[in-house]
């Protein structure tokens, strides 16, 4: 049997190969060599087996981005035990929710994220290991350089197929609990041999900086799974993303590969930052877990010189499936499949669309989730046969070029004429005096669906008059009956975590 585990394949080869010397990661305080990485990894999966953290036990991960990070996720895999990574922006009793429905046996954890979650930590059901990074009190638990100081190291990784639970990813649970999606250790590969080498070509003197951090699948294929697969480097900040701190980061690290969210492109536009000054070697973007508005995008392009490839990706699905290409960038469609995988459009009925139109996008590719964990009936709702239904409504033009209409709960009908809210949406954000909008389904005093927006200004911006002069923005850009009847103007709009935009909390009724 061949050895499938995914360590092997992006630490231990470039090492084999002569590449060890190469730098992998560059976070806030140093650097590390791949050689540097697989010796730290094998410390560390030798240090789980010295704890008796069993082979496919879970170990959750509540790290911001720091070299510890990559040392704790391939020495668990370098084990043969299951990587949960956490999202740490998550209220406590939801961090709580995932470790125990994962079963956590150990948590490593940033000392600096303790004082949020230590309280909860100590209130587990059952034992739990408790390994910190960074200064923490002697009573927290055991500092990670103490954990694997003196453990054996496990040089070879454990064998497994491809097709090896190789890691956990819960998704954002905007509606719902969190959903601990299961991943395969090929599925890591199957990323970077598609979107990272077909789309990006993402090459060994790259140097890549994400926004989006670790424990969210884009960031771990942006920082991790792209570069290492090609001996490249990327740059690791331990710090929240915001426009004045990735441009920081930006003109001291001069990333040839940027990847950011539109939340934070349309701010670093409204800042009127330049993102390529300090970054001569800029030659590509990329943005994920919203369409890009594309009026961002033309803005972006125009004061850096490079284009921003929008993508469409999941949790479920490990990374982007769907996206434009770097010759061939139209702002505000999502483009066309990626290579290796397959979209179909379903209408109403369940039957598939052929050629031109509007349904709800199923996929189907090698890096699908192998299904939920402990949720039967979610899995197989989400998980039909080889396809995956990802619940978004996307139309589909002659050309084959697809553009998202929003989540299939958030379309609406006026005048029998279906409504996109991210088309509405992205037509009040083009305006200069609007930062953000979200756009639901309404009844007027007829009991008849119209559009009502929720506007978040953009900084200086006077209201006097503007709500008249949105709406006949609105109709102007893309037809007089789509402009919301109504617009709410508040400080700031309901988001998941992972910075979606919650329009079902609209719907119920939430008050900014």
């Amino acid at each position: 049997m061949s050895n499938d585990n995914a360590a092997a394949y992006f630490i231990d080869r470039h090492v084999r190969d002569g590449r060890g010397g190469r730098l992998a990661f560059i976070d806030d305080r140093r650097l590390v060599t791949y050689q540097e990485l697989s010796v730290q990894t094998a410390l560390f999966a030798g240090a789980l087996r010295r704890a008796g953290v069993r082979r496919e036990a879970r170990l959750a991960l509540i790290l911001l981005d720091a070299i510890e990070f990559p040392v704790a996720f391939w020495g668990a895999l370098r084990a043969g035990v299951v990587p949960v990574p956490v999202n740490t922006m998550l209220p406590a009793e939801q961090v709580r929710y995932i470790l125990e429905d994962c079963r956590a046996e150990a948590v490593v954890i940033s000392a600096s994220l303790f004082e949020h979650f230590g309280a909860m930590l100590h209130r587990l059901v059952g034992a739990v290991r408790v390994i910190i990074v960074g200064q923490a009190g002697a009573e927290a638990g055991i500092g990670f350089e103490a954990f694997i100081a003196g453990a054996e190291p496990v040089a070879e990784p454990v064998v497994v197929s491809a097709d090896e639970i190789g890691f956990f990813l819960y998704s954002s649970g905007s509606t719902s609990a969190p959903k601990g999606v299961r991943h395969r250790h090929g599925s890591l590969r199957a990323t970077a041999d598609t979107f990272g080498a077909l789309v990006l070509a993402m090459r060994a003197d790259d140097v890549v900086f994400s926004a989006a951090k670790l424990f969210f699948a884009y960031g771990l294929g942006n920082s991790m799974t792209f570069p290492m697969a090609v001996g490249a480097c990327a740059v690791l900040s331990a710090e929240r993303a915001s426009a004045a701190q990735v441009g920081v980061v930006m003109r001291r690290e001069r990333p040839s590969v940027f990847c950011g969210v539109p939340t934070l492109y349309a701010a670093m536009v409204h800042a009127g930052l330049e993102a390529g000054a300090g970054s001569d070697r800029l030659r590509i973007c990329t943005s994920a877990g919203e369409a890009l508005p594309a009026h961002i995008g033309a803005a972006w392009r125009a004061a850096t010189g490079v284009d921003i490839i929008d993508g469409v990706g999941s949790t479920e699905m490990l990374h982007i499936f769907l996206s434009n290409r770097p010759d061939a960038v139209r702002y505000g469609h999502s483009g066309v499949a990626v290579p290796g995988f397959a979209l179909r459009l379903m209408d109403e009925d369940g039957a598939e669309i052929d050629g031109p139109g509007l349904g709800e996008l199923w996929v189907r590719g090698p890096s699908m989730a192998e299904g939920y964990w402990n949720q039967t009936a979610k899995s197989r709702a989400t998980f039909i046969g080889t396809w995956m239904v990802t619940g978004d409504k996307y139309s589909r033009d002659a050309e084959g070029i697809y553009t998202y209409c929003g989540r299939s709960d958030d379309l609406f009908k006026v005048s029998g004429i279906w409504v996109s809210p991210f088309e509405v949406e992205a037509a009040l954000g083009a305006h200069q005096a609007v930062l953000e909008a979200a756009v639901i389904g309404a009844e007027d005093e007829d009991g008849l669906v119209k559009p009502r927006a929720f506007v978040v200004l953009a900084e200086g911006v006077e209201r006097a008059g503007l709500v008249a002069l949105l709406q006949e923005h609105v109709k102007q850009t893309i037809g007089h009956w789509k402009y919301p009847r109504w617009i709410e103007i508040v400080e700031a709009l309901p988001k998941t975590a992972t910075g979606k935009i919650q329009r079902y909390k609209l719907r119920q009724g939430w008050v900014g």
